[in-house]
């Protein structure tokens, strides 16, 4: 007979059983102890993959960059005269040039363009062309400044076209430390990208398993010619939506279902990744259109931090084109509220503190 002896009782070691959860080390790749450093976004394909594709990724870019350009361009009549000369491709102006790198930039974190210049003028220039950043290489030197940029081949990878550094229009996205480019919006977006189109497939599988549901069919047979011909009238009788007539005995249907018990609905975790898909974002559900119940006050006040994302992004490209392309412009921003929401902080009046309101230790 067995011993049971209590005494033998012994515990797990869940310590080494179950780890934390832990985010893995970075390190800029800056221009390192060399010569040159080469840096390629060998990722843009992917991402470019994700914004043609992803119908949330393609609105929040173009909201970004439409936006950000805004109204349109105030500058100096001379100014303006010089940006008129600019075609792009032969059909663009310097505001879908410029909404154009914006995209881009958002995209893949550069944003690259040839300055053309006049032959002949240090600094006149006639033309802005956009290039694909999947074939622009950036060297830097050992410490750490753009010396130029290479233009490689699509399919050899060979440089094809060297470029001065002031023969570039660069735009960099949300650049980190030392490093030599920018970072992609996409990027972080992923995992909530991929997560939120796999609950999508697989809900979309559940609602069709719902209305045509799996059975397992035992067979009062294993004649292979006859289970064949079984196989064939369930799948007829289940895209028909007819019932089967069999000889009693011969098929015995068991269904394949999910416990009544299981929450399948796949809604609360879709909004959530709505919610952290905006946050990462930063472009608020009211400016693409969503019908989020949002009172009056509480859609100002978004509008108002969308505002501020917008005027920083504003900032950015007006001091980056002074700079590069010796334009001096302002961009407007579409349709301002803090005229509106200050006026009606003055119909508000003064909010009256009461004693438990006040700021948390004062006094103390």
């Amino acid at each position: 007979m067995t011993d049971l002896d209590i005494n033998q009782i012994g515990t797990t070691d869940m310590t080494n059983e179950v780890t934390d959860y832990s985010v893995d080390t970075e390190t800029t790749d800056g221009a390192a102890d060399q010569k040159e450093t080469t840096w390629t976004n060998t990722e843009w394909t992917q991402q470019f993959g994700y914004y043609k594709s992803i119908p949330e990724v393609n609105t929040a870019i173009d909201a970004l960059a439409t936006w950000t350009v805004g109204k349109g361009i105030e500058a100096k009549p001379t100014t303006k005269f010089r940006m008129d000369l600019v075609r792009g491709i032969g059909i663009d102006n310097f505001n879908t040039i410029l909404e154009n790198m914006i995209r881009t930039m958002q995209i893949g974190g550069d944003a690259f363009a040839e300055i053309v210049i006049r032959p002949g003028s240090d600094d006149y220039i006639v033309n802005i062309k956009p290039l694909n950043p999947e074939n622009i290489n950036i060297v830097a030197n050992r410490k750490g400044i753009i010396i130029r940029y290479e233009q490689t081949d699509r399919v050899t990878k060979k440089t094809v076209k060297k470029f001065k550094p002031e023969e570039i229009f660069h735009l960099c996205r949300n650049r980190v430390a030392d490093e030599i480019h920018g970072q992609s919006l996409v990027d972080p977006l992923v995992k909530v990208i991929l997560f939120k189109n796999e609950l999508l497939d697989n809900s979309k599988t559940m609602m069709q398993r719902w209305v045509k549901p799996i059975f397992i069919i035992h067979a009062d047979t294993d004649d292979p010619t006859k289970l064949t011909a079984i196989k064939k009238a369930a799948a007829d009788c289940v895209e028909g939506g007819e019932n089967m007539v069999v000889p009693k005995g011969a098929i015995v249907p068991e269904l394949m279902a999910v416990s009544g018990n299981a929450s399948l609905n796949p809604l609360p975790m879709l909004q959530y990744l709505d919610s952290v898909f905006t946050q990462i974002s930063r472009v608020p559900d009211v400016i693409v259109g969503g019908s989020k119940n949002l009172t009056e006050a509480s859609s100002k006040i978004v509008y108002l931090a969308w505002q501020q994302t917008v005027e920083g992004e504003q900032l950015y490209i007006e001091e980056e084109v002074a700079q590069q392309l010796g334009y001096d412009i302002e961009l407007i921003f579409p349709a301002s509220l803090e005229n509106e929401l200050l006026s009606d902080n003055k119909k508000d009046g003064t909010v009256n503190m009461q004693p438990n309101e006040t700021t948390a230790g004062a006094g103390v």
